[in-house]
């Protein structure tokens, strides 16, 4: 079993009410598997948080999968079963009970039971009023009806979509309206509701669109920046199930609500932002949800304050963080990875490994095996580096702590001229630049094979003539120009008495001999 699916069974425990049968439905497992998942998680008193601290690895090796196959078994009495089962309170699981105290080790197990007993139902066409208790669940859907906006500024007409949701219980009713239904829209949407309920119901059903689910059916896979969403308000996502449009029967009738008493009005005014239509828009759904129910005493406004409200869980300190999720890449040699173009550092040991990249407007989150191992300030520079430099191992470390501060640091310890040698590599350069660094290495191997006083005397031979190159340097030592003690333009020296030559008293006489 992939680790992937403990993960999703232990969120559907710590974070639901779920029954067994209804987590083991969700998280696509057995009914016992779902059993020992929940018995391994309450022997070790794991909350969500204490989950989210374990990386794959630990988290696989808590679990063993088990599978028994039966044969020879009694099928029970589904007519009966299901008469049963309308009475309030009761649980499949005490109506299995019953039946394997009967027939012992004739009896189906659990999983086997729930089995049939769906195939019974999938025979059979019945309509049920579905009850939905206090801060159990919020129905959420597009309209279909957008609302018209004009963007003055680009001489456009833009239609603006209408999310609403609506909490089972009280039909509490929230709407906003945004530029469209993609993914960034869809969760602040959701962060929207949240805060407009002041708290967080323990499910959200939505419906089958792309920005919640991504691949729909009987097992659907939740948008991982969806999903990521849910676990930080502390719910659950349960999708409707494709072409059932009783699941989310709360939203059509919501979606109805809000075209009928928000969308028409609105439609009927002239907006130039998004803004202007969400302001208008609260007025309305305030009047919506104070307006008296037709068959129930008061409003959606008071059962949401009396049964809702008090049921929501609180909401978390901060609202979530939109980001999304990069595919899963293998770390380089350099230990980076690149994401939007530009490259970002991760621990040196994970190099080989595969890491996945969430992306938000401000941060860089990277993760191996479900755990951050890696968060950077978001650079959109392309073809740049952000490194951390706790990233890189003890050498390269050392090595990119040599900058012009390392580099001019020993050399005043050997002189002025050296230092100025060594600023001079730097010039119009940044701090770190590689071929300043490789100068002064190279200035560093001169002083350990010629000695620090030899260096210091050809840095200024050198400074003299206008020409503080590595080079030149070489040139000086070689030829040891830096111990002839003479300026670099030396005066003409006086040419030494010789009986053939002739002195100034000849050239000052008034004749001389042709």
């Amino acid at each position: 079993m992939q680790v992937q699916t403990y993960r999703k069974a232990l969120h559907l425990h710590c974070c639901s009410a779920m029954s067994l049968r209804q987590m083991a439905k969700m998280a696509s497992v057995s009914i016992n598997t779902a059993r020992k998942i929940v018995s391994v998680a309450q022997a070790n008193e794991w909350d969500w948080a204490t989950i989210q601290d374990m990386d794959d690895r630990q988290l696989k090796t808590c679990f063993h999968t088990v599978r028994q196959q039966e044969s020879g078994k009694v099928m029970p009495d589904w007519v009966a079963i299901h008469q049963l089962m309308q009475a309030k309170h009761q649980t499949l699981i005490q109506l299995w009970d019953e039946y394997r105290n009967q027939l012992k080790s004739a009896a189906y197990s659990y999983s086997q039971f729930t089995y049939y007993y769906r195939e019974f139902l999938s025979k059979i066409d019945i309509t049920m009023r579905q009850v939905h208790f206090a801060g159990d669940c919020v129905f959420v859907d597009y309209a279909g009806q957008t609302i018209p906006w004009f963007d003055a500024v680009q001489g456009k007409q833009h239609e603006a979509q209408l999310f609403v949701g609506v909490l089972g219980c009280s039909n509490y009713t929230f709407a906003w309206a945004s530029a469209s239904q993609k993914l960034h829209d869809w969760i602040e949407a959701h962060n929207q509701m949240f805060r407009f309920f002041g708290g967080v119901p323990a499910t959200v059903i939505p419906d089958n669109l792309k920005s919640a689910v991504t691949t729909p059916g009987n097992d659907p896979a939740i948008n991982k920046t969806y999903q990521e969403q849910a676990e930080h308000y502390g719910c659950v996502v349960v999708p409707a199930r494709v072409r059932k449009p009783q699941d989310k029967s709360k939203a059509e009738l919501g979606v109805k609500l809000a075209t009928q008493w928000v969308t028409v009005p609105l439609r009927r005014q002239q907006f130039f932002s998004l803004e202007e239509i969400n302001i208008a828009l609260a007025e309305l759904l305030e009047k919506l949800n104070r307006r008296s129910f037709k068959r129930l005493p008061g409003n959606r406004f008071e059962r949401f304050q009396e049964l809702d409200k008090p049921a929501l869980k609180p909401l978390p300190a901060e609202p979530y963080e939109y980001g999304e999720w990069m595919a899963a890449q293998k770390v380089g040699p350099d230990y980076h990875v690149y994401v939007l173009n530009h490259a970002y550092s991760v621990p040196w040991r994970l190099v080989g490994e595969r890491v996945e990249a969430r992306v938000s407007p401000s941060a860089i989150s990277l993760f191996h095996l479900s755990k951050r191992v890696a968060i950077h300030p978001r650079d959109d520079t392309p073809g740049a580096a952000t490194t951390n430099p706790n990233h890189r191992p003890e050498a390269h470390q050392a090595y990119a702590s040599r900058t012009a501060h390392h580099y001019l640091e020993w050399a005043y310890g050997l002189g002025t001229a050296t230092s100025e040698v060594v600023q001079a590599q730097f010039h119009g350069k940044a701090d770190f630049s590689i071929s300043g660094s490789k100068a002064c290495q190279q200035l560093q191997h001169l002083a350990k094979h010629y000695g620090n006083t030899r260096v210091e005397a050809a840095c200024a031979r050198a400074l003299a003539i206008q020409s503080p190159t590595i080079k030149s340097l070489r040139s000086i030592l070689l030829h040891r120009l830096d111990e002839l003690h003479r300026s670099v333009h030396p005066a003409a020296t006086l040419i030494p008495p010789h009986a053939n030559v002739r002195g100034s008293d000849y050239y000052a006489g008034e004749s001389r001999h042709e």
